[in-house]
């Protein structure tokens, strides 16, 4: 298990970026209320982590979270007692009830080969009424680079910065290497920790096709400024929001 998701999962409430996370759900919220051909009320999270978009999700819809990482679910029932929240894995999940919509909007990217890909679809389409909108923000390969990040936040005493670096890997991979070095200051003391994680990488085409494989009406557009704040280099990371939309009708 990644320390980031475990043992650092605290580090999430210190790097925030609260402004940020409001703007991207005002987005979220737009599209699907947009492109659904259902009133969306009742809204699932496929790897929803500490809840920090779910602070913003839950004031538009009643919302159910799943997540992989009980530290992280520890933190987001914290966060959002009045929302149901359940451990599971994106790949395999069955809650036993379908949803207006599905968002995947931080974690898809955990999907390593295309094999967990279409599984972690399957379970989203599984979970989807008629009419309702599969929503996943990703990046194409064709938009993705190297680069770096670096975020700070200080509280209670305790003061972490987080440098990531993204590498990505030989096309035949189809992934990318974040490396997380978190520097947590506290009482004088330094603690420096190292996390190494390896995520999927996929060409446009390809997500495209896993849209149509689960029958889903796509819409696009491209989503910027999210991390652009935080590269070390002046830069560009654009990122794509997909929208599928069931067939049928409320």
């Amino acid at each position: 298990m990644w320390k980031a998701y475990d043992e650092l999962a605290w580090t999430e409430a210190w790097l925030e970026d609260p402004q940020g996370v409001e703007e991207e759900v005002a987005t979220y919220h737009r599209l699907m209320e947009e492109h659904a051909r259902r009133p969306v009320r009742e809204v699932l999270h496929l790897g929803c982590g500490a809840g920090a978009h779910d602070r913003a999700l839950k004031r538009h819809f009643s919302l159910t979270g799943v997540d992989l990482n009980n530290a992280m679910l520890r933190l987001a029932r914290r966060a959002n007692p009045e929302v149901e929240y359940h451990q599971g894995d994106m790949r395999s999940v069955r809650l036993g009830r379908q949803f207006d919509a599905v968002v995947i909007p931080d974690s898809i990217d955990y999907m390593a080969s295309r094999d967990d890909l279409v599984l972690a679809f399957e379970t989203a389409r599984h979970h989807l009424r008629p009419g309702g909108a599969l929503l996943v923000v990703t990046k194409p390969r064709e938009l993705f680079h190297d680069n770096n990040f670096a975020y700070v936040g200080e509280r209670d005493g305790i003061h972490v910065t987080l440098l990531e670096n993204n590498h990505v890997l030989p096309p035949g991979d189809e992934q990318y290497e974040a490396v997380l070095v978190f520097l947590i200051r506290q009482g004088g003391e330094l603690d420096v920790q190292v996390d190494h994680h390896r995520l999927g990488l996929f060409t446009q085409a390809t997500w495209e096709q896993t849209f149509r494989d689960q029958g889903l009406e796509l819409h696009q557009q491209d989503l910027e400024g999210i991390y652009e704040p935080f590269m070390i280099a002046e830069g560009e990371y654009p990122m794509r929001l997909f929208i599928g939309v069931a067939p049928g009708s409320d």
